[in-house]
């Protein structure tokens, strides 16, 4: 189930707002769904692929777990406010990509990096785009580093709130702010899927986490280790990362400038894992921001991929 080849790339060109279009990307498995915003200038512009953290997190940055708060539809449009077109999408079975004749079981992470392939395939033949970069959030950011490995279309990456670890790592990682009892019983569970094995007796108050349906897309993560796959770019690379984030820590950033020297390491203040402002690291403030659709962005995360991207022209 993993060799999905396109069938049709295409565009649905009919009009939401103005400079906004629907997209679809077809592959065997069925249709992709997404949408392109064109800045109100002069093209050929530069555009930029963004690509949704873990989980149910549609094209907007929304998730069916922690909620609404538009993330990635803002990044959006404060590029298009600076000249620069985005691409963002529903991965599959999220949002409108409701895929079908295939399950959760069926899915492995080498389809999201096949899928921002043919992603990036679709955009190089547009004539309206002068060059494009990939920036991916949070677990967006492996498969958007994976993506663009030699891939001469690609002329530049951002890695937004992106883990340094490999999905086994940061797991235990962030099993530390839970009971202990809760992080002896994940360790023996991802020892096992790190060696390619499934684990039929999951504990129910880890069910969720390690359901059967999921671990087969677990083994297919973990094998991939961010900084590995890092140092693999030659192209242009920004790390984009906030102090707030409880989710992602700092260091995660640093651990990649450090596999990329010649990356540019961008680190915002009281910016979270949602990308908005919040001073505090408790839990119980977080929270609010990200179900909050109405508050702003950052303030810093804009002007930081304006820069970057404006310094590639």
């Amino acid at each position: 189930m993993r060799n999905f080849l396109p069938l049709i790339l295409f565009f649905l060109p009919f009009s939401l707002i103005a400079g906004e279009e629907n997209v679809m990307l077809s592959v065997s498995a069925g249709n992709i769904y997404g949408t392109l915003l064109l800045p109100e200038t002069e093209l050929p512009a530069p555009v930029v692929l963004l690509i949704a953290g873990s989980g149910p997190t549609d094209r907007n940055g929304n998730s069916a777990i922690a909620g609404q708060n538009n993330s990635l539809k803002f990044i959006a449009e404060g590029l298009a406010q600076e000249g620069i077109a985005t691409l963002r999408f529903d991965k599959r079975f999220i949002g409108e990509s409701r895929i079908a004749g295939i399950s959760e079981e069926d899915l492995r992470f080498d389809d999201y990096i096949d899928d921002v392939k043919l992603w990036i395939d679709l955009l190089a033949k547009d004539t309206r785009f002068s060059s494009i970069t990939i920036a991916g959030h949070s677990e967006g950011s492996l498969i958007g580093m994976i993506a663009a490995e030699n891939n001469p279309q690609v002329q530049s990456y951002i890695s937004i709130a992106g883990s340094a670890l490999p999905a086994d790592e940061i797991l235990l990682e962030q099993m530390e702010k839970q009971p202990p009892m809760v992080k002896d019983a994940v360790a023996p569970i991802l020892e096992e899927l790190k060696q390619g094995k499934t684990v039929s007796d999951v504990p129910q108050m880890l069910f969720a986490l390690f359901r059967p349906s999921v671990q087969p897309y677990m083994i297919s993560w973990i094998k991939y280790h961010p900084q590995t796959e890092l140092k693999k770019l030659t192209i242009p690379v920004l790390i984009l990362q906030g102090t707030t984030d409880i989710q992602i820590e700092v260091h995660h950033a640093d651990l990649l400038a450090q596999a990329n020297p010649q990356a540019q390491k961008v680190i915002i203040e009281g910016m979270n894992h949602v990308l908005k402002p919040c001073e505090s690291t408790e839990l119980m403030i977080q929270l609010p921001t990200y179900s909050n659709p109405d508050l702003p962005l950052a303030n810093e995360i804009i002007p930081s991929i304006v820069r970057f991207i404006k310094s590639q022209s």
